[in-house]
């Protein structure tokens, strides 16, 4: 099969972790609940993880703008917008997060607006978030696999164990900056520890 022009390239990128700081690690030095510190670079079982958080929110009492108080702070990580406009000039993108629309919206603000594809929060009459739902269960995984139906190629990086899945189901997929103990156990995927390597190993 001849390979599709670059414009038939679609990049998926993870957002905490490649574009932006973890949302949750932010959350956890602001409150001092070292807890939040544990992302889906240490956990690979998500509902797990949520499932937890949840209750320490609700221990602790915090609600959902709480939370978007500490995300109006955060900004990009150094040279993400830079990277995010060289690659739209390369190919199209789309953000495929296992965050939520309440908390991604002032961050793609700060990135100009790309494509997300993520989740849902449910909170109570509080404010309390009492639920999260997910899209679609493996749907960074589904929404590669969707792509590839449509006849794109697929380049694909993010640096958790829930990208893993959307690494493998790309064309080409590329661990971005990962903890050594994921880089271990997917030694098949190249890795890229700055956007300037990431770049040439999405657009090559």
């Amino acid at each position: 099969m001849k390979k599709p022009a670059n414009s038939a390239i679609i990049c998926c990128l993870d957002l905490e972790g490649v574009l932006i700081p973890e949302i949750w690690i932010k959350v956890s030095e602001k409150t001092g609940i070292k807890e939040l510190r544990l992302t889906t670079r240490d956990e690979p079982n998500y509902d797990l993880l949520m499932k937890r958080r949840l209750a320490i929110l609700r221990e602790h009492k915090i609600k959902l703008r709480d939370i978007q108080k500490v995300i109006s702070t955060i900004k990009p990580l150094p040279g993400a917008n830079q990277f995010l406009n060289k690659l739209r000039s390369h190919a199209q993108v789309v953000i495929l997060s296992d965050t939520y629309y309440e908390f991604a919206a002032p961050l793609l603000k700060q990135l100009g607006h790309p494509t997300l594809f993520c989740n849902w929060l449910e909170t109570d009459r509080g404010g309390f978030i009492k639920n999260y739902h997910l899209r679609q269960r493996n749907g960074k995984e589904k929404s590669v696999r969707a792509l590839k139906k449509l006849n794109f190629r697929v380049h694909a990086a993010g640096d958790s164990y829930n990208d893993v899945t959307m690494l493998q189901a790309s064309h080409q997929g590329v661990l971005f900056n990962p903890p050594p103990s994921i880089r271990k156990e997917f030694p098949k995927f190249p890795v890229a520890m700055n956007y300037a390597e990431l770049f040439k190993k999405l657009i090559q």
